[in-house]
């Protein structure tokens, strides 16, 4: 998605500003120094269309690897430039399919304003990010963080803060930040809890069901120890390895950055801290570290050889440095009925519990997505719209454990709830051979007992079909047993009898022809048809 292109407002371009003209053959110079360099100690400096003769901070990488946000420092064309304090303000490149990052861009109103302005948190579909501060409705508020939305118009919305129970509490020193999970349900905030402390410690939040987020509860005595400054931390798409910086003992010089692994799910217990080590950490203060999903690269700041006082860098991870592998699911909501893009919220939920393992947007343009998850779970996927029914997705990790990060493309699509729209259930499970209901087919006829509970006019066609193998008779009585199952279950719900007719068609409406496995299995399938609303 050309994220770059929705970025309208107040572009500049800083080399304009910073003299180029009369500098490039010095830079020229400087960057093949760079390059010498860096091959000998794996650093990868971005180059002179990200990197400038000023000051370039805290890189943020979007989970595939082709939108970085950064600060640039006191640039001419930073909001507050001319003011007495140093200027930061946000800037972005996009990287193309030849690996080649844009000319870097200034991010205008409403993300860049008079205060310190930074993005914490990419989400792996590119639709929202996290930034610095607490705003409301695009009023500065004080500190915090926020929260803004790609729009229709391809301009990022207001930013609104999020709201943190009792979060000045914790909040009382000169510096701050947090960062997110990738399933947008965990927030890290690294803080000062005690006034006049130059220490900070890093703490855990969790989004709560009206949309607040638990009061920060500290991450332990394994992270967070006495006088150390524990800060800027990044955690992995993984949603287990954490990376932070801190000035604990057994480091390079300052503040270096150390890895470490979530042992359980109470937050609490962590693997005991190592340190990443040359070329990433140095004898300097080190810290803004950030992964791509496929946890290859890191990005971070460095001032080993700059074009100016700090460069974004990147560098190459060895395995033991390394986040667990991931999946990343790229895709487009669509109305199944017209085949056009929506705009959607996107949950993607365990089987068979049920629990939600995350949250996404989808573009309100085009209706693209992007989320990432973890292996070694059976995923339900689907697309939330008001007035829509979704038509979920089925994505088993379980068996893919040691396949390494991959990149899987799957569309979804939401059902507009009228007469004669057909639903297919995608995680409705029979073992072979059978119509008893596996259990992880709960969660989704759940959702069509809710479906029928919120719309008592609503009277459905509840349908099971076969693949072309076995006879006429014997495909007839399976998928008629098949629907009386999920009827029966639904009636077990309190949906009243005469609300479903249930019929087995075997063989006879097959969707594609049943000439490969894949498509004998896109015929073997649940649905239902909504006869009356």
């Amino acid at each position: 998605m050309k994220v770059i292109l929705l970025f309208i407002v107040c572009v500049f371009v800083r080399y304009g500003y910073s003299q180029m003209s009369a500098e490039t053959d010095t830079l020229k110079a400087q960057k093949d120094n760079i390059i010498t360099a860096a091959t000998v100690l794996k650093i990868e400096n971005l180059g002179i269309k990200v990197n400038s003769d000023l000051a370039e901070l805290r890189p943020t990488i979007s989970a595939d690897g082709n939108l970085l946000f950064f600060i640039c420092e006191n640039h001419p064309a930073n909001t507050k430039y001319n003011s007495v304090s140093n200027s930061q303000d946000i800037w972005f490149s996009e990287r193309d399919s030849m690996g080649k990052w844009s000319e870097a861009a200034h991010l205008g109103y409403p993300l860049n304003t008079m205060h310190y302005n930074a993005v914490y948190w990419i989400s792996p579909d590119n639709n929202r990010i996290l930034i610095r501060g607490a705003y409301t409705e695009g009023g500065y508020l004080g500190k915090g963080v926020s929260l803004c939305t790609l729009t229709k118009n391809g301009n990022w919305s207001e930013p609104n803060a999020l709201r943190i129970k009792n979060y000045h509490t914790y909040d009382r020193g000169l510096v701050s930040g947090a960062t997110m999970a990738h399933d947008g349900q965990t927030l890290i905030l690294y803080m000062t809890p005690e006034k006049g402390s130059s220490y900070n410690d890093l703490y855990v939040c969790f989004l709560t069901a009206d949309g607040s987020w638990t009061e920060p509860k500290s991450l332990g005595k394994k992270i967070n120890g006495p006088e150390q400054d524990e800060m800027t931390p990044y955690l992995a798409s993984d949603g287990v390895t954490m990376y932070f910086s801190s000035n604990r003992p057994g480091g390079l010089g300052d503040n270096d950055i150390w890895m470490t692994k979530r042992l359980d799910k109470t937050w609490q217990k962590w693997s005991d801290p190592v340190n990443l080590g040359s070329p990433i950490n140095t004898e300097n203060w080190d810290a803004f570290f950030t992964l791509d999903a496929g946890g290859e690269y890191a990005y971070l700041t460095s001032g080993f050889n700059t074009y100016g006082e700090s460069d974004i860098v990147r560098v190459k991870l060895l395995e033991r440095e390394k986040p667990n592998p991931v999946v990343l699911v790229s895709g487009n909501v669509y109305n199944k009925k017209t085949q056009q893009p929506l705009s959607a919220s996107l949950i993607y939920e365990t089987l068979p519990d049920g629990a939600e393992a995350g949250n996404a947007v989808s573009n309100a343009i085009d209706g693209a997505f992007k989320i990432v998850l973890p292996y070694d779970k059976n995923y339900s996927i689907r697309a939330t719209a008001d007035k829509f029914f979704a038509v979920s997705e089925n994505l088993n990790l379980d068996s893919l454990i040691k396949a390494g990060y991959k990149e899987i493309h799957k569309d979804l699509y939401l059902v507009p709830i009228e007469i004669g729209q057909v639903v297919r259930l995608n995680n409705v499970f029979f073992d072979f051979d059978k119509w008893d209901l596996r259990p992880e087919s709960y969660v989704e006829l759940d959702r069509v007992v809710t479906l029928l509970k919120e719309n008592p006019a609503i009277e459905i066609e509840m349908s099971a079909h076969t693949d072309s193998r076995g006879s006429d008779e014997y495909n007839f009585t399976l998928s008629d047993n098949r629907a009386r199952s999920v009827t029966e279950y639904i009636f077990s719900k309190g949906i009243a009898v005469n609300r479903i007719v249930s019929q087995g068609y075997g063989e006879t409406n097959p969707e594609v022809p049943n000439d490969t496995d894949e498509n004998r299995q896109l015929n073997r399938r649940v649905e239902f048809k909504i006869l009356k609303n």
